[in-house]
């Protein structure tokens, strides 16, 4: 097996096209090589706990109405490539993500990483959820097998609260600017939702220096 570490946020768009284009290609591939992990980065490290309206945020942002219209035109265009149908208007509130990245942290533990990530994104894009919501969370943990319970449990504690911070500073201290980032065997950064081809032609270049 290849570890293939994932760098990302949950709620950042490229992020979840990126991740889809991936499960695209290891569909294409069922016997890859490839052992994911996901690691915390948050777009927002500041942040406020509850969040902040989100028309106000992407006018703060990209300096205006225009500008957040400008900057999420490619975005548009390339969720609709992956075939995702994404409900921005839907989004009323930007989270902190720190609480969803300590879920995923946890579902690391229990082997259901993936799952949760998953859940994450559809929850957030395409079901216009606030995943900075203990409710929401617990809810998300339990439809991926984990224990409800134990999750709201941690939630409404600080475990692991700064360590999320610690390992957000320190991708940002190794170079790593912006996400979805890929790290193939430790070693070669793949930047960017790179399109389904890309991943089927690394993993055949992996399988076949593997032989």
């Amino acid at each position: 097996m290849i570890k293939l570490d994932i760098i990302s946020d949950p709620i950042c768009p490229w992020c979840y096209i990126g991740k889809t284009n991936l499960d695209r290609a290891l569909e294409q591939v069922p016997d890859h090589p490839f052992e994911i992990e996901w690691h915390p980065f948050m777009l927002n490290p500041d942040m406020p706990e509850g969040g902040m309206d989100r028309k106000e945020y992407l006018e703060l942002k990209f300096g205006g109405r225009q500008g957040a219209i400008d900057a999420y035109a490619p975005i548009v265009d390339a969720a609709e490539k992956a075939g995702l149908k994404i409900d921005f208007a839907g989004i009323q509130r930007t989270p902190s993500t720190v609480d969803a990245h300590r879920l995923i942290h946890w579902a690391g533990i229990e082997g259901r990483q993936t799952a949760v990530v998953s859940s994450l994104f559809r929850a957030y894009f395409t079901e216009a959820r606030d995943i900075g919501d203990i409710d929401v969370l617990s809810d998300i943990a339990d439809s991926c097998g984990l224990d409800a319970a134990m999750i709201r449990q941690l939630l409404q504690g600080d475990a692991d609260r700064e360590d999320i911070r610690a390992r957000d500073r320190w991708a940002r201290e190794h170079g790593v600017s912006g996400v979805p980032t890929f790290v193939v065997g430790q070693r070669h950064a793949v930047p960017g939702a790179q399109p389904p081809e890309l991943w089927v032609q690394v993993i055949e270049e992996l399988k076949t220096s593997a032989e």
